[in-house]
């Protein structure tokens, strides 16, 4: 092996141990919280620590894409990595649920340098017949990062202690960091340009007033309380007030003239409605399999083995057929698995084997698994090196958003039918011994704790009731995997082949060149 290919070697891993860290971040703490609140305290503010995350990563993205655009990846990559080291060295020192909110704060701003600017990176330093293989490898760890997070979050959470959740971060995230500062050395031909501040304060006001009125919507405050809608109207001038800003800034923060690229356009509305899809076999088969079969979190963890297993085969398969066939017809064999799935996982109940459902699953993570490695590579198809930081994070911006509305609105869905499904299970039997404890938390109500206090004609109008709320969110879900079809077939006939083919015309040219000189040479010579 030569020393470049070496140097690459280390870098390659730099990026991807960096993926890790930050994409598992986003569902590594969900499994832990209820016990995070029981030992910070903050019952109250629950909401704030997820929150704090995902409002800092996603506002961090187009703004660290740009940047790095501007002025370099290296510096922003290690940026973000560094603050993400260091809030999560602080998340796991937090002695108030308010400290931690911060710190999760400072996390975000991190993960929302590292992830984009990663897939950015890659594309600069390898050619686009390396490309495909990279973007599989790449989407393999993030569509691994996402489903083992509520598994490494339950478990050490269980046998070990909470705040290693955030202290496991740091030993990897510093060989990450060593691996970058050591062996990338990146071009420095970056022009020097106007930092759109208008933009990005409007754009982080934006999605602070939209996160946090569907988090607090209809739990801390009702959907038309003054509150509420204060947030939705906050959220509606702010993002009117960015796109006129963007508009009449310089060097806009995100360039609406990239979406005028059919490519781009579709495959980043694709990533919207794959993330608000995708989110909920990641959320609500553990929830199933812990109610309706009974277990620990570690146990309902587990059994998103086989939809990881499905998407890391399928991201690297992805990347290998990117540089065959064109992004639309991978992607178009991807909607069609991935719809196949939602639809068999729709049709759960508690008579259906935990085989048949490792089947499913398996299905809906192979469906999904291509777009973690063909939708990065077909967002910047299009674009040169001084564009591709600002495509990737748009990207990774629209897919966020896309899984928090999808967390949001699914979540309300699943849950207003199991508390509707109890209600009428259970109507008239208060006067019973046997009548149900009424409560719309399913995770705390079927833990094993629980289960065991409840009598089992109870328990099964519960998990009845828990059962059908499952299989109805994954119907709804249908609804956006649809519409990413629809958007994958807008996709046109681009394929990572047409760079491949530039790229050996362009050789072929210069080859050309080359030889005429050197026969005008000879000529002269004589």
């Amino acid at each position: 092996m030569s020393a470049k290919q070496s140097r690459l070697g280390f870098v390659v891993a730099g990026l991807l141990l960096g993926i890790l860290v930050a994409s598992i971040d986003n569902t590594i703490v969900s499994t832990a919280m209820a016990t995070i609140v029981s030992d910070l305290g903050g019952l109250d503010k629950y909401v704030w620590v997820t929150s704090a995350y995902l409002v800092t990563e996603m506002a961090g993205m187009p703004i660290f894409g740009k940047l790095s655009d501007m002025y370099g990846r290296k510096r922003f990559f290690v940026l973000g990595i560094s603050l993400f080291l260091i809030g999560s060295v602080l998340c796991g020192t937090a002695e108030s649920i308010t400290q931690l909110t911060i710190y999760r704060a400072i996390q975000g701003i991190g993960g929302g340098a590292m992830m984009p600017i990663a897939f950015a990176i890659v594309f600069d330093i390898f050619p686009p017949e390396k490309r495909g293989k990279m973007g599989g490898l790449f989407g393999a760890v993030f569509g691994t990062s996402s489903l083992f997070g509520p598994l490494a979050g339950a478990y050490l959470t269980e046998y070990v202690n909470w705040r290693w959740i955030f202290y496991i971060n740091v030993p990897i995230g510093l060989v990450a960091l060593a691996f970058i500062i050591i062996y990338y050395k990146e071009s420095l031909s970056h022009a020097k340009q106007v930092i759109d501040w208008w933009g990005a304060s409007t754009l982080v006001g934006s999605i602070v007033c939209l996160m946090f009125a569907l988090e607090l919507g209809g739990a801390e405050y009702a959907w038309d309380s003054v509150q509420i809608i204060g947030l939705f109207a906050a959220f509606a001038v702010l993002l009117i007030a960015f796109f006129f800003v963007e508009t009449k800034a310089k060097e806009p923060i995100i360039a609406f003239s990239m979406f005028k690229k059919r490519l781009f356009a579709s495959s980043t509305g694709a990533g919207l409605f794959y993330g608000a899809a995708f989110i909920t076999a990641a959320l609500y088969i553990p929830m199933f399999v812990q109610g309706v079969f009974g277990g620990t979190a570690v146990n309902a963890g587990l059994t998103l083995l086989p939809m990881t297993l499905g998407s890391v085969f399928a991201a690297q398969l992805g990347g290998f057929l990117a540089n065959k066939i064109s992004y639309r017809s991978v992607m178009t064999l991807s909607a069609v698995i991935f719809i196949t799935g939602i639809i068999l996982l729709s049709t759960i109940t508690p008579d259906t084997t935990r085989f048949l459902l490792s089947v499913y699953m398996f299905i809906t993570g192979f469906g999904i698994g291509f777009s973690f490695s063909v939708l990065g590579m077909s967002s910047i198809h299009d674009f040169d090196m001084r564009q591709r930081g600002s495509a990737t994070s748009t990207m990774s911006f629209v897919r966020s958003l896309g899984m928090t509305v999808g967390i949001t609105i699914f979540g309300i869905i699943q849950r207003n039918h199991f508390t509707s499904g109890m209600a009428e299970a259970f109507a008239g039997s208060e006067g019973s011994g046997g009548g149900a404890p009424m409560t719309d938390n399913a995770r705390e109500l079927l833990s094993p704790e629980k289960r065991a206090e409840i009598p089992a004609p109870v328990m099964d109008k519960i998990v009845a009731a828990l059962s059908e709320s499952v299989s109805v969110t994954f119907l709804w879900s249908i609804v956006p995997a649809g519409l990413a079809f629809v958007c994958v077939l807008m996709m046109g006939n681009a394929g990572m082949k047409d760079l491949l083919e530039k790229r050996v015309h362009g050789k072929a040219v210069i080859a050309s060149h080359n030889d005429d000189a050197s026969h005008n040479d000879d000529t002269r010579s004589h």
